[in-house]
C-alpha cells in the first residue's frame, strides 16, 4: 500500500536501517506485500491481528512459521520503544529468541490461532434474511448519526458512502424523510469540510476530526468513485445543484490527476510530499494574498476561513464550515454569483501555484475492482447528468481493463506498466459486473448486459460456496491460504459479497432469468447469522433486501433510446430494470423474457411489469409514467 503513511514511515525508521535490515536478514525471511494487490493475504491476517490485538491497521506486521501461521502480529512498531509501543527492534530481538527457545510455546500459539480461525467460518442458518432487517439497518445508522456535523462516528471519520446509498434507498422505498436528511446533511458537511479538496477537488481518506475539517491527506479512487456516486444520487432524489457541482468536480480531478495514458485510473496519492503529510495542499495566510492580491485574498480567506493563525499546524485547510455565502456577498457588495465567479478565479490561481510544488507520490498500479467503481460511478453520472462524455470515459476505462486485464477468460486484479498479476477476487468480478450493469443503463448497448451476465457465470463457477452458500474472497484456482475467506461486512468500500447480492438481485430483473435470484436467497440464509449480529456493518448487503422484498419494476421501451428513455435514466428508480432497444432479437438474447415484445402500430411502445407479471403494453408515453412512477412520485 505504498500510499499509506505509516507504512513509509515504518519503512523508513526500520526497513531502511542497518542495524534492523542486517537482523532481518540473518533471522528471518521477509515478505512485503501491498495488500491492494493481495486482498486475500490481508483479510486472513488482518482478522490474526485482530484476534491477537484486538485492533487492527496498516502498516500489518505479522510474525509467522514456514507453514504460514502466524505466533505474533501488530501494527506499526517505531524503531525504538516509545509512546507505549515495543520498538520493532526489541520486537525481532525477542521473537526471535523465542522461536528458538520455547518452540513449544510457538505451537501452542500457532495451534490456538487455527483453531480460532476455524470457528470464524460461518455455517448456513436455517432462518432466512427478512425485510425487518433493513428498518434495523436504518435504526443503527440513526443511533451513529452525528446531528450536528453529519456522518456515523466521531473522530476519525469517514465518509462510508456505500451508507449514504442504502439510506437513499431506505427513504425510496419507505417514504422517510430522517433518512435523507440523515443523507443530505453528511454530504452537505463533508462537501464543505476540508475532507474535500476546494482547491483541486476530490475527496481525501477521511477526516482525523469529527468536523470533517482536518483530512489524511491521502486520496483514494475507491473514496472518490463511491462518493461521486453518492452525490450523483443525491442529486437525482434532491435535484441540490451543489451535490451536481461536487460530482463534476470530482470527475474533473480523477481525469486530471488520476488517469492513466491508457485509459485506466491509479489507485492512490499519498498523503506526503518531501515527507511532511499535507505539505501539498495546506497554505499559509501571507501565501495565499501575495498569489491572490489584496481585493480577490481578502475574499477568499475570508470565504474559505484562512487565517494568519491556521487551523492545522499553523497552516491553513481550506474550508467552508462557517461560510455564509449571501452574508459574504453582501458584505463585499456583490451578487452571490459576481462572489462565486471572484471564488473561481481564485481557485484556478492556487492551483496554478500549488501546482509548481513537489506533487505527492502516485500509486501508479491499476486495480480491476477500485476501476470498476470509477467505471460504474462515471455511467451513473452520465445518464443522471446526460452527459455523454462521463459515460465515454467509462467506456474507453472498461475497454482499458477488457483490453488488459482478462487473460484466457480470467479477469486478473492488477495492472502496471504492462505487468498484468493475480488471479482476481471476488471484489474485481462483482464490481465489474457492477460497472457493466451501469453501462447498460447508460447506453442500452446489449453487450454490455451480456458480458455482465458471462461475468457473472464466471463469479458463480469461481467462488460460490456450494455447500454453506455465498461467496469465497479467492477463486477456487487461487493460492491455498490458512482459511478461505467469505465477507459480508462492508469496510471502507463494500463487500464482494454484498456487491455481489446487489448485482444478481439487478440481472435477475433485467434477464427475468430467476437463477440468480434463487442464488441470492441462498446468500439470505448463508449470511443470516452475521447481518443478524451487525445489521448496519453491512447495509451494502443488506441493500438487496430492499430491491428482492420490495415490489421491482421491469421496463421495457421497444423503440430505442428517446427523450421518454432519457428521463427515465435521470431520475432515481431503484426499482426499476430498464431496458431500450430497437433490435428485439438481440433485446431478447440477453432478456429471454421480451421474445415476444414489439412495437405497437410502429410506435415506440412501453412494457412495464411488476416481478414479471405484465400490464398491458402502451405507446402513451403518459400512461407508461403513471405505470412507473406510482406512488413513488414527488
Amino acid at each position: 500500500m505504498s500510499s499509506c503513511h505509516w507504512c513509509h514511515v515504518l519503512a523508513h525508521e526500520s526497513f531502511e536501517d542497518d542495524e534492523v535490515a542486517s537482523f532481518l536478514n540473518e533471522h528471518y525471511v521477509s515478505i512485503k506485500v501491498d495488500r491492494e494487490e493481495r486482498p486475500d493475504i490481508d483479510s486472513v491476517y488482518m482478522k490474526v491481528c485482530q484476534m491477537m490485538t484486538g485492533q487492527g491497521g496498516w502498516p500489518l506486521s505479522i510474525f509467522m512459521t514456514p507453514d504460514k501461521v502466524p505466533f505474533y502480529a501488530g501494527t506499526y512498531f517505531p524503531r525504538e520503544s516509545k509512546y507505549g509501543m515495543p520498538g520493532f527492534m526489541d520486537v525481532i530481538t525477542q521473537l526471535h529468541q523465542k522461536y528458538k527457545q520455547d518452540h513449544e510455546r510457538i505451537t501452542e500459539v500457532t495451534q490456538s490461532v487455527t483453531d480460532a480461525l476455524a470457528k470464524t467460518v460461518s455455517a448456513k442458518s436455517e432462518h432466512r434474511l427478512t425485510k425487518d432487517m433493513t428498518d434495523k439497518a436504518f435504526k443503527q445508522l440513526g443511533n451513529r448519526f452525528d446531528a450536528v456535523n453529519g456522518g456515523f462516528s466521531s473522530a476519525p471519520k469517514f465518509p462510508a458512502p456505500h451508507q449514504l446509498l442504502y439510506l437513499l434507498r431506505y427513504h425510496y422505498f419507505t417514504g422517510n424523510t430522517a433518512a435523507r436528511k440523515m443523507v443530505e446533511h453528511t454530504l452537505d458537511a463533508m462537501a464543505a469540510g476540508g475532507i474535500y479538496d476546494h482547491v483541486g477537488f476530490g475527496f481525501a481518506r477521511y477526516s482525523t476530526d469529527e468536523k470533517w475539517l482536518v483530512p489524511h491527506f491521502e486520496k483514494m479512487l475507491y473514496d472518490n468513485a463511491l462518493l461521486l456516486m453518492a452525490y450523483t444520487e443525491g442529486y437525482q432524489v434532491t435535484k441540490n445543484e451543489r451535490y451536481k457541482t461536487v460530482s463534476e468536480q470530482i470527475i474533473s480531478f480523477v481525469m486530471r490527476e488520476m488517469r492513466s495514458p491508457g485509459g485506466g485510473f491509479y489507485s492512490a496519492i499519498d498523503a506526503d510530499s518531501e515527507g511532511v503529510e499535507g505539505k501539498y495542499y495546506v497554505w499559509d495566510y501571507d501565501e495565499v494574498m501575495q498569489i491572490l492580491g489584496e481585493q480577490r485574498g481578502n475574499l477568499y480567506t475570508t470565504v474559505y476561513g484562512i487565517t494568519p493563525r491556521g487551523n492545522f499546524e499553523g497552516k491553513n485547510i481550506p474550508n467552508l464550515l462557517q461560510t455564509d455565502f449571501q452574508a459574504v456577498a453582501s458584505d463585499n457588495d456583490l451578487t452571490t454569483t459576481e462572489l462565486l465567479e471572484e471564488l473561481e478565479k481564485a481557485r484556478k490561481q492556487l492551483l496554478d501555484a500549488r501546482e509548481k510544488r513537489v506533487y505527492p507520490h502516485v500509486d501508479d498500479k491499476v486495480l480491476t475492482s477500485w476501476n470498476a467503481m470509477m467505471i460504474a460511478a462515471l455511467a451513473k453520472a452520465g445518464s443522471a447528468f446526460n452527459e455523454p462524455a462521463y459515460t465515454d470515459t467509462a467506456k474507453e476505462t472498461m475497454a482499458f481493463v477488457e483490453r488488459n486485464l482478462i487473460q484466457d477468460d480470467r479477469l486478473m486484479a492488477r495492472y502496471r506498466d504492462g505487468d498484468v498479476r493475480f488471479n482476481g477476487y471476488l471484489d474485481d468480478y462483482a464490481f465489474l459486473i457492477w460497472s457493466y450493469i451501469e453501462l447498460y443503463e447508460a447506453t442500452f448497448s446489449v453487450s454490455y448486459l451480456e458480458k455482465a451476465r458471462s461475468m457473472a457465470s464466471r463469479m458463480i463457477d469461481l467462488f460460490w460456496d456450494d455447500e454453506e452458500g455465498g461467496f469465497f474472497f479467492s477463486g477456487q484456482d487461487s493460492e491455498q491460504l490458512l482459511t478461505r475467506e467469505k465477507e459480508v461486512y462492508d469496510g471502507a468500500l463494500p463487500s464482494g459479497n454484498s456487491v455481489a447480492a446487489a448485482v444478481l438481485t439487478k440481472l435477475g430483473h433485467l434477464t427475468g432469468e430467476t437463477d440468480y435470484l434463487d442464488k441470492l436467497d441462498e446468500m439470505y440464509y448463508a449470511f443470516y447469522d452475521d447481518v443478524r449480529q451487525a445489521t448496519a456493518a453491512s447495509t451494502h448487503f443488506i441493500q438487496s433486501l430492499l430491491l428482492s422484498e420490495n415490489p421491482a419494476k421491469e421496463v421495457v421501451v421497444i423503440g430505442g433510446p428517446d427523450p421518454f428513455t432519457a428521463e427515465l435514466q435521470q431520475t432515481f428508480l431503484p426499482d426499476v430494470a430498464l431496458l431500450a432497444g430497437d433490435d428485439t432479437e438481440k433485446l431478447a438474447a440477453a432478456a429471454p423474457f421480451t421474445s415476444s415484445y414489439r412495437k405497437l402500430d410502429g410506435q415506440t411502445t412501453v412494457y412495464v411489469c411488476e416481478n414479471f407479471t405484465c400490464h398491458q403494453p402502451t405507446t402513451d408515453m403518459e400512461t407508461a409514467k403513471v405505470l412507473i412512477w406510482n406512488d413513488q412520485s414527488e
